[in-house]
C-alpha cells in the first residue's frame, strides 16, 4: 500500500475481532496512550503532526475509521448511530492491549470519541474535542435541546449532501478548477483562506480513500414529506450523524459517570461546525439558497456549537470540568492551522 507518512510515523495494518484497522502511530509503546480519530472525508494522516508534538512519554494512535482511509471496507450501520465506531475502536485497543487512553477526536471523530466515553468511562483518561460535531448530531434540529425539526430528521443524512462534490470524489479529482472539486473543499472550508497545509497533496490523497455508493458515503436517503424533501437512510457515515439515530447520546453524556476532564477546541472561522453553518440546510434555506424554506419557526439554523456548549455545562453541573478555547484565525482544522495553540491547550491537559 502507497500510504504517505511523514518521517517517525509508523504504519500498520492491526487485526481485530471486527475488522482490520489502519493505524497511524508513534511514540513508546509503553507510553501513556492518546487515541487521535479524525473526523469526515479525511483520514488518520490529518494528525501526523500533532502526534510528533507529544511530549516524550506519550504514545500516539490514529485509527482511520470504518469507512475511510486504509482501514478495512465494512459499512457503517447508521441505525446504531456512533456505535460502529466506538465498538471498533474497542476492538483496537483490545488488540493493542490498551487499558486506558486519552481521546481526542476532530469534527465527526468528536462524536465517535464522545459515544466511547459513554459505552467505556472507566477506561478514558480525558476527553478532547476538536470542532465536535453536535451531541444532537449534524442537521435537522433546533434549540439548545436539539429537538428534532422533524420526526423523521429531514434535511440531515446523506440525502443532503452535494451531488456534484460525491461524483469528483468517485473520480479522484485532484484538480483546482471548480469550486466542488475536493482540494477546493478543503481548502475553503476546513481552513480559514488564505491558509493551505503544508501536506495538501497527502492529505487530499487520505481523503480520497473515503469509501463511495449508497450505502457507503455519503449513504442512502428517503423521499419526506418534510422540507427539504430528503430523510436519511440506513447506511454510511453521513446518516448516522442524523439526530434520529444519536437521540439520547446527549443525555448519556450529561449522565456518564465517572467524568473525565473535557477539552474543546474550536476556530473563530469555523464554517462547518457553527451556530450558522455553511452545511447546514437551515442556514442554506434562510440564505435563500435552498429554495422552500419553511422559517425559522419550524427549521432554523442548528445552533451546533451553543448545543455543544448547553450540553457540557449540563457535564460539568453533574460534577464533570470542562474547558472551551476559541483560536483565533483558525477554522475547522485548529491542530492543523495553529498547531502552536492546539499543542499547548492539548499538552496542558495530559501534564
Amino acid at each position: 500500500m502507497d500510504i504517505p507518512v511523514m518521517e517517525g510515523i509508523t504504519s500498520q495494518i492491526v487485526p481485530t475481532r471486527r475488522l482490520s484497522t489502519h493505524v497511524l502511530g508513534c511514540g513508546p509503546q509503553d507510553g501513556i496512550p492518546v487515541v487521535f480519530v479524525h473526523g469526515n472525508f479525511s483520514a488518520s494522516t490529518y494528525w501526523e503532526e500533532t502526534m510528533l508534538a507529544l511530549p516524550s512519554g506519550y504514545r500516539a494512535i490514529a485509527p482511520d475509521l470504518r469507512g475511510y482511509g486504509w482501514t478495512e471496507d465494512r459499512l457503517v450501520d447508521a441505525r446504531r448511530g456512533m456505535r460502529d465506531w466506538s465498538d471498533d475502536l474497542d476492538a483496537l485497543l483490545e488488540s493493542l492491549n490498551v487499558a486506558q487512553v486519552h481521546l481526542v477526536g476532530w469534527s465527526l471523530g468528536g462524536g465517535v470519541v464522545c459515544r466511547y466515553l459513554i459505552d467505556h468511562p472507566d477506561r478514558v483518561l480525558s476527553l478532547t474535542l476538536v470542532a465536535p460535531v453536535s451531541p444532537y448530531g449534524f442537521g435537522g434540529s433546533k434549540g439548545l435541546e436539539g429537538s428534532p425539526c422533524y420526526p423523521d430528521s429531514a434535511g440531515s443524512g446523506g440525502g443532503v449532501v452535494n451531488p456534484e462534490f460525491v461524483r469528483r470524489i468517485i473520480e479522484q479529482d485532484r484538480s483546482a478548477d471548480d469550486p466542488n472539486s475536493p482540494r477546493n473543499v478543503i481548502n475553503a472550508f476546513y481552513y480559514k483562506p488564505p491558509f493551505r497545509a503544508a501536506r495538501e497533496e497527502a492529505f487530499l490523497t487520505a481523503a480520497l480513500r473515503e469509501k463511495m455508493g449508497s450505502d457507503r458515503y455519503p449513504g442512502d436517503s428517503v423521499p419526506s414529506p418534510n422540507w427539504p424533501h430528503v430523510a436519511p437512510g440506513v447506511w454510511g457515515p453521513i446518516n448516522a450523524g442524523a439526530p434520529n439515530y444519536v437521540s439520547g447520546e446527549a443525555q448519556a453524556l450529561v449522565a456518564v459517570h465517572p467524568k473525565p476532564r473535557v477539552l474543546w477546541v474550536r476556530g473563530s472561522h469555523d464554517l462547518i461546525v457553527a451556530d450558522n453553518s455553511m452545511f447546514d440546510f437551515g442556514t442554506l434555506g434562510k440564505m435563500g439558497i435552498v429554495p422552500g424554506w419553511p422559517g425559522d419557526e419550524i427549521y432554523p439554523p442548528q445552533p451546533m456549537v451553543s448545543q455543544t456548549r448547553a450540553v457540557l455545562e449540563q457535564y460539568a453541573a453533574g460534577g464533570g470540568r470542562f474547558r472551551e478555547h476559541v483560536i483565533p484565525d483558525a477554522g475547522h482544522s485548529p491542530h492543523i492551522e495553529r498547531p502552536d495553540l492546539f499543542n499547548n491547550l492539548l499538552h496542558g491537559l495530559l501534564g
